[in-house]
């Protein structure tokens, strides 16, 4: 698949949402100009997948209180050389949460987040260029806890901001509630 596909997602979201232009042009730069960009290796950033679970209803969001993070964010991760971001994200939050049958619930990008991550033992400061997709689980909506993370939680989507004040997360929460037109699943 190569860098074409997320290419051409990002350009459609852009065109869907015109006032993050300026985050998405950055965003289209930066796969552009790293052929490496879905590699953990690339020390200045890489680009990650991410997963904002709805439940049935459409009403609770499922979150991770990240370990390393120490915040309540959506579950996703490292893409590890799969240029598949969708495929990465669903992955990824299927893993996290031990919940199956994800379905997309949204047409295409669903939001993308550029992001600083602080130095660890696990190597420098670099950013994590998120693109993410929205999926309603369709089965049991019964999680387990992983390994990265201190808890999950289904989180009431109009509670959001008791839990977590990040502009991002909120920013989904408002795409969620007002979708542009035809985009929702």
């Amino acid at each position: 698949m190569g860098r074409e596909e997320i290419l051409r997602q990002l350009r459609d979201y852009r065109s869907r949402w015109p006032d993050e232009s300026e985050t998405v042009g950055r965003f289209i730069d930066f796969v552009s100009s790293h052929s490496d960009c879905f590699e953990r290796q690339l020390q200045m950033g890489h680009v990650t997948g991410s997963a904002w679970v709805v439940n049935r209803a459409g009403t609770h969001v499922l979150l991770t209180h990240h370990k390393k993070l120490n915040l309540w964010v959506q579950l996703g991760g490292h893409a590890d050389g799969d240029s598949d971001v969708f495929r990465v994200a669903r992955r990824e939050a299927e893993e996290e949460s031990g919940l199956q049958g994800l379905v997309p619930a949204w047409e295409g990008l669903f939001d993308v987040d550029v992001h600083r991550i602080p130095a660890s033992r696990e190597g420098p400061e670099h950013f994590h260029w998120d693109a993410r997709y929205a999926f309603r689980a369709t089965g049991s909506e019964a999680y387990r806890v992983g390994e990265e993370s201190h808890d999950l939680a289904w989180i009431g989507i109009e509670s959001l901001e008791s839990v977590t004040k990040e502009e991002s997360m909120l920013r989904m929460a408002r795409k969620w509630r007002e979708p542009p037109a035809p985009s929702r699943g």
